[in-house]
């Protein structure tokens, strides 16, 4: 059920890039309204089904894990900028690597065998899937995007990590991702303001779209998978979330009539395959101790 929970919504979130491109607005400005117009949606959802008691210390756990969030989507849109789409995305799921890393040694969450090679599996396709070794994958700026792109990294890293931390105490994680929405918004918002790239006029559709953006991916999406977090060993949840690139790709050749190369496809069955490993030897490791039963001594 935890697993059927975060596949969900990586799904819902793979729809992501198909929605900023409908919209046709600038990066910070998809981002802010992603993560400000999910605010209404989260906010009566926390009030009716949440808690509304937390601690000082799970709030700030939130809010952070927001500002990591928020700088995650700016950082992410300036390295596809300076280095292209493909590497920029290669780089930011660097985080598979980062949270096992990190996971295995703050949490001693040592990492099975099968999620071993999952992540490799699934890294290789993510590479594949890319688009790397065409020119135009390269961008304008590689030494810029190529830094971006491993900020994009950490904070996206640091996100998962808090949280999954705010999170863990909870029965719903309504709270604790309004909270850390909340953070990301202001975040955004005083980047692009900032910036001088931030559009506030509205539009139609494209508000539309940024409306479907906002409640199909950020509220529907990341709050299924901020239920499964806790739940789940982190390395295992970051393998998982490497299906959200190969889903895209499929949904763009479905709406847009993208064509994928063969290196692509083959990617996409790299991915998936990865993303299974860890479950299926999960699966495996729970039916062996079930038919072992409790030692006796």
């Amino acid at each position: 059920m935890i697993h059927l929970a975060i596949v969900a919504g990586v799904l819902a979130i793979s729809f992501s890039a198909i929605f900023v491109r409908l919209a046709g607005v600038s990066p910070d400005t998809s981002a802010f309204f992603r993560t400000f117009y999910a605010l209404p949606a989260l906010l009566v959802l926390w009030l009716a089904l949440g808690s509304r008691r937390a601690s000082p210390r799970l709030v700030g756990l939130a809010l952070a894990s927001g500002l990591a969030f928020g700088l995650d989507l700016v950082f992410w849109h300036r390295a596809i900028q300076w280095i292209g789409a493909g590497l920029a995305t290669v780089l930011g799921n660097i985080q598979v690597v980062l949270v096992g890393l990190a996971a295995w040694l703050l949490y001693g969450e040592r990492p099975r065998n099968t999620v071993f090679a999952g992540v490799a599996l699934a890294f290789a396709g993510m590479i594949l899937v890319s688009g790397l070794g065409r020119p135009e994958a390269y961008g304008d700026d590689p030494p810029r995007g190529a830094l971006f792109g491993l900020l994009t990294a950490i904070m996206y890293t640091l996100f998962l990590l808090l949280l999954r931390r705010s999170t863990r105490d909870e029965a719903t994680p309504f709270g604790a991702f309004f909270l850390s929405t909340l953070a990301a918004t202001l975040t955004i918002g005083a980047i692009g303001g900032l910036g001088g790239s931030l559009e506030l006029a509205w539009s139609w559709p494209a508000h539309g779209w940024l409306l479907a953006l906002a409640l199909g991916s950020q509220v529907a999406g990341w709050l299924l998978i901020s239920y499964a977090l806790p739940r789940l060993p982190a390395v295992e949840s970051s393998v998982l979330l490497l299906l959200q690139p190969a889903a895209t790709l499929l949904w763009a050749f479905l709406v847009f009539g993208e064509d994928l190369s063969a290196l692509q496809w083959l990617g996409v069955l790299a991915v998936m395959t990865g993303v299974a490993l860890p479950a299926l030897g999960g699966a495996r490791q729970r039916r062996r101790a079930k038919e072992i039963g409790p030692s006796r001594i």
